[in-house]
């Protein structure tokens, strides 16, 4: 017979989700990473197709992958500092928290580069698109070590 039991008598309950043993980074670094790679497939499409809409769709998630960016870097750094006590990092680990901070600088960048553009009224350069792959990059970089420290890229 299986047993169903609830992990806590209130799954709602927000001190559930913010004081949870296993760290939230984990679930939140999605958010950032589906949204610029989203952002930048609608850019490039915007540019081929020169519709202002699309355009458009492709500012507005990039505002909130920028914004997603802080949950992210700040559950990262808490889960270093809670689970790890603060130990000094090394190897992967640093690594990670490196790349994650350029990443979130990175996706930053997109965004406030569009913002300034279109605050002035002008046309996107097309420059943008090598930021725009480098962010990319540098994103998949920082998620691939997240994943081998989390176990999911490693065999077993």
């Amino acid at each position: 017979m299986i047993s169903f039991a609830l992990v806590s008598p209130n799954p709602f309950d927000f001190r559930t989700f913010a004081f949870a043993k296993h760290a939230r980074h984990v679930v939140l670094v999605h958010f950032p990473i589906a949204l610029l790679i989203a952002a930048v497939a609608l850019d490039l499409i915007a540019y081929w197709t020169k519709r202002r809409s699309v355009s458009d769709a492709a500012y507005y998630k990039l505002i909130v992958a920028a914004l997603a960016t802080i949950p992210v870097i700040a559950r990262g750094i808490a889960a270093w500092q809670l689970q790890l006590e603060g130990q000094n990092l090394k190897g992967t680990l640093f690594l990670h928290l490196l790349l994650g901070s350029v990443s979130g600088a990175l996706i930053c960048l997109v965004w406030w580069r569009h913002f300034r553009v279109r605050k002035k009224g002008d046309e996107l350069p097309a420059y943008r698109f090598a930021i725009e792959t480098v962010a990319l990059f540098v994103v998949m970089m920082t998620a691939h070590l997240g994943g081998s420290l989390s176990g999911v890229n490693t065999p077993g």
